[in-house]
C-alpha cells in the first residue's frame, strides 16, 4: 500500500455496496473519464488499519462506514496504487478492494452492535434515500407521495416516507418482486410501469389531482419526467436523486411551473454523515427502519461483474460484496 499522506486513512474492507452510479460508470454513461485506470465503489464497511498526519476522527481498530458524502474531518485525495509499471487511481472513498485509502471526511465510526452487512447502506443508499424525505421534502402527515424506482435509494425513501404517516404512498417500478416488497414495507398502492402509464394511474388514484410529493430514483430521464408530471398543480414537489446518462436531457412542460409545480435534484439527500448516520442507526435500533430486506444478494469480490449484470437487469435492490 502507498504511504499515507495528510488526512488519509487506510482501511481493511469487510463489505462493499454496489449501486447504479458504479454501473453507469462501468458502462461509460458518466461522460469522459479522465482518471482511468481507477478503482470503483463508494459505500462500504471496514476496520481502520492506520492513519495519516492530522487525522483525529478515527483510530486504528475502529470499525467505520465509508461513504462518498463529505462529512467532518480532513479532505484528502484518494490513494494511487502502483501496479506493474503504472498507477491505479482512486477517489477519496473507494470500496471495491481488499484495502483502501480513504479521506478522513468520508468516514463515520460504526457502533459494534449495528449489523456490518446492513452498515454498507449507511454509505450511500440510506443517507440519500432517507435524506430525501427527512432533510429535503419533509412531507406533512396525511399527505400523498409517490416513489419512482425501487432500488436501494428508492426503497429507503419509501421506508422513510412511511414513518411520516402518509395518506397515500405509491410505489412505481417495473419489477414485480420489488413492488411486492414495497407493499410489505408500507406502500398503500403499487404501479407496474410496464403494464400501466404511471402518470395516468396516479391521476386516477388521486381523483385527477396528482400527488403532493414525488421522489425519483430510477436513473431514467423519462421516469424523472413522469415523476414531475405526477405531482399536483399549486405546490406539488418532485425531487430526484438518480443519475441518468451524461448525454441525456429531461424535457418538461414550461407552463407546469406557472401552475405551481416544482422540481429539484438532490445531492446525497442533503445528509450530513456525522449527524445523520447516528440518527439512522438509532431509528433502526428502535425498530423503525425495516432494512433487512434491502440487501438482496451477497457476492464475492471476484463475482462483482455478475453483481453489476444483476443490477443492470433489475434482479436486485442492493448488492452486498463480501470482501
Amino acid at each position: 500500500m502507498p504511504e499515507l499522506t495528510r488526512g488519509q486513512v487506510q482501511v481493511k474492507l469487510l463489505y462493499s455496496g454496489l449501486c447504479h452510479s458504479q454501473l453507469l460508470e462501468v458502462q461509460g454513461g458518466r461522460g469522459e473519464d479522465k482518471y482511468l485506470p481507477h478503482l470503483l465503489g463508494h459505500e462500504g464497511v471496514g476496520i481502520v488499519e492506520s492513519i495519516g498526519e492530522g487525522v483525529t476522527k478515527v483510530s486504528p481498530g475502529d470499525k467505520v462506514v465509508i461513504g462518498w458524502i463529505k462529512g467532518d474531518g480532513l479532505d484528502a485525495p484518494g490513494g494511487k496504487y502502483p501496479h506493474e509499471d503504472y498507477l491505479i487511481n482512486s477517489g477519496s472513498a473507494t470500496t471495491l478492494c481488499e484495502k483502501t485509502i480513504v479521506a478522513e471526511n468520508r468516514l463515520v465510526t460504526l457502533p459494534d452492535d449495528f449489523p456490518e452487512k446492513l452498515a454498507v447502506l449507511l454509505g450511500c443508499a440510506l443517507p440519500t434515500g432517507l435524506g430525501l424525505v427527512f432533510n429535503e421534502l419533509q412531507p406533512m402527515p396525511n399527505s400523498t407521495l409517490a416513489v419512482f424506482g425501487l432500488g436501494g435509494i428508492g426503497m429507503s425513501a419509501l421506508i422513510a416516507a412511511k414513518l411520516g404517516h402518509p395518506r397515500m404512498l405509491i410505489a412505481v417500478d417495473v419489477t414485480v418482486e420489488k413492488l411486492a416488497m414495497a407493499k410489505k414495507l408500507g406502500a398503500t398502492h403499487t404501479i407496474n410501469a410496464l403494464v400501466q402509464d404511471p402518470v395516468a394511474a396516479i391521476q386516477a388514484l388521486t381523483e385527477g389531482q396528482g400527488v403532493e410529493y414525488s421522489i425519483e430514483a430510477s436513473g431514467q430521464t423519462r421516469t424523472i419526467e413522469q415523476a414531475f408530471e405526477s405531482v399536483k398543480d399549486g405546490g406539488g414537489q418532485c425531487i430526484f436523486a438518480s443519475h441518468p446518462r451524461d448525454d441525456e436531457k429531461i424535457s418538461l412542460e414550461p407552463h407546469a411551473f406557472h401552475r405551481g409545480k416544482s422540481i429539484r435534484g438532490s445531492w446525497g439527500g442533503a445528509s450530513k454523515p456525522d449527524v445523520d448516520i447516528p440518527k439512522f442507526i438509532a431509528l433502526y435500533n428502535e425498530g423503525k427502519l425495516e432494512l433487512d430486506d434491502l440487501i438482496t444478494r451477497t457476492y464475492t469480490l471476484e463475482d462483482v461483474n455478475t453483481a453489476l449484470d444483476d443490477l443492470h437487469n433489475k434482479k436486485i435492490i442492493r448488492a452486498l460484496i463480501e470482501i
